[in-house]
């Protein structure tokens, strides 16, 4: 509880931004339709908008160690609201592709600056409550930000008005706080071959969930709007998707607690390419916000799965390099998704993107599934415990997950320090007096 107390500030401005981000990530893609712009065109702006997230988790964190974490806040929460504006007044293509590449990346620079400064404020034993009320935020705030689009007509400046206010005041708590901001930090490395190594199973999850829930997030209005007879039909729809994905996400975590993670990846798949197809089936129909619901319980907590095997198969020093580059990878499919859906979208029907991503998940099915058939020696008790993830975060989230510091199985012994994310002889001691990381099988034990 005293952990909370001294993020309050950090949380609110969170809180406060996601809503505004909620409001934009919604309204850019019906934005970019009533302009003209043909889902091939509106799915690109949105690639450019995941490009400019990857491109944002390599270079923010310099800025960040230069200046510090409450003024790199300020900045970048500027730019981002400039980037918003300018989307609202311009129509060319072009621009759009700039100003989308400059939100992602500055969206990340603020996922960074909140994700290091809550793992600076938590301690060992506070990580996983932290992190559960993070993601809790971050989940509602978004889906509240869905409602609020429904103030004016998207082809007015009232919602942009909106989001940039939400943007504006999430500056307020971080600069009026008088705790002291963390450290600097520097960037993980990003080794896809590793992560394979470790866990193919947990390699395939962050392709498709980047692939679907990218998919989604970038047309997935646009495909709503289709079908839809007002504005307030395609919130609905978002909102529906994402209460879904938030609802099933710690009951979906705890059976994988319980069970071989690659058969609930395995359930994820079979299930996702069925409820994908029922979205796509059952279109004016009453049946089709459940079928809403059900995609996104099934598709959203892909990426949290994913990022669970592959800490089950990792070393706690391993876990945030391997992690980072599971965000990556998500992070880099979500790019690739809208140019290949947006181009079935505009050659057969809006639809054909709920028909892809059945296809896609039918496809990673038979992928997981051989997977299932190889003998495993880890055993589901050595399971790390699961922790909720969002696909939208920072690579120093991993610096807050109690996956990378400790385990239930083995005895505990002190881990080296990690001096890149601290900039003083102090604070790197600080680092190794709280640090423990357990004995646990090695890669070369273990068949995935």
């Amino acid at each position: 509880m005293r952990t909370l107390m001294t993020v309050t500030s950090l949380l609110i401005s969170t809180a406060l931004l996601l809503i505004g981000h909620g409001i934009q990530i919604t309204l850019l893609p019906l934005r970019g339709s009533i302009i003209g712009f043909s889902e091939f065109q509106v799915g690109m702006s949105a690639s450019a908008y995941f490009l400019g997230f990857v491109g944002g988790a390599l270079v923010i964190p310099r800025i960040i160690a230069k200046v510090g974490h409450i003024r790199s806040f300020a900045v970048l929460t500027a730019i981002f609201i400039t980037a918003l504006l300018g989307l609202e007044m311009l129509d060319s293509w072009g621009a759009w592709l700039v100003l989308r590449f400059i939100t992602g990346a500055m969206i990340c620079g603020l996922y960074t600056v909140i994700e290091s400064w809550l793992n600076n404020q938590a301690t060992p034993e506070s990580r996983g409550q932290v992190l559960a009320i993070y993601t809790f935020i971050v989940l509602m705030s978004m889906a509240a930000g869905q409602g609020l689009i429904n103030v004016g007509p998207v082809s007015e400046a009232t919602p942009f008005m909106l989001a940039a206010v939400f943007l504006a005041l999430a500056i307020v708590p971080v600069g009026l706080t008088s705790r002291l901001a963390p450290a600097p930090l520097e960037s993980t490395r990003i080794r896809f071959s590793l992560l394979y190594q470790r866990s193919p199973s947990a390699f395939a999850g962050a392709i498709l969930s980047g692939l679907v829930v990218g998919g989604f997030w970038s047309l997935g209005a646009v495909f709503a709007q289709r079908y839809s007879a007002s504005l307030s039909d395609v919130t609905l729809f978002i909102t529906v998707t994402i209460a879904g994905g938030a609802l099933f996400q710690y009951p979906i975590g705890w059976l994988s607690d319980r069970v071989d993670r690659r058969r609930v990846m395995l359930s994820l798949c079979l299930f996702g390419a069925l409820t994908a197809a029922a979205v796509a089936a059952t279109v004016g129909t009453p049946w089709h916000l459940g079928a809403v619901f059900l995609f996104g319980a099934c598709t959203m907590p892909m990426y949290a799965i994913s990022l669970a095997m592959a800490a089950d198969n990792s070393s706690s020093s391993e876990f945030v390099e391997i992690g980072t580059s599971v965000l990556m990878l998500n992070a880099l499919c979500a790019a690739a998704a809208p140019l290949l859906l947006g181009q079935l979208m505009t050659a057969l029907s809006p639809v054909a993107l709920f028909w892809a991503s059945s296809a896609l998940c039918a496809l990673f099915a038979l992928y997981v599934g051989y997977q299932c058939t190889r003998r495993r020696q880890i055993t589901v008790e050595e399971q790390t415990p699961f922790s909720a993830a969002g696909m939208e975060a920072a690579p120093t989230a991993f610096d807050l997950d109690p996956r990378g510091l400790e385990d239930e199985v083995g005895d505990l012994v002190p881990e080296e320090a990690e001096p890149a994310i601290y900039s003083s002889d102090d604070d790197e001691e600080q680092a190794a007096s709280q640090s423990t990381a357990p004995i646990r099988l090695g890669p070369e034990d273990r068949e995935f």
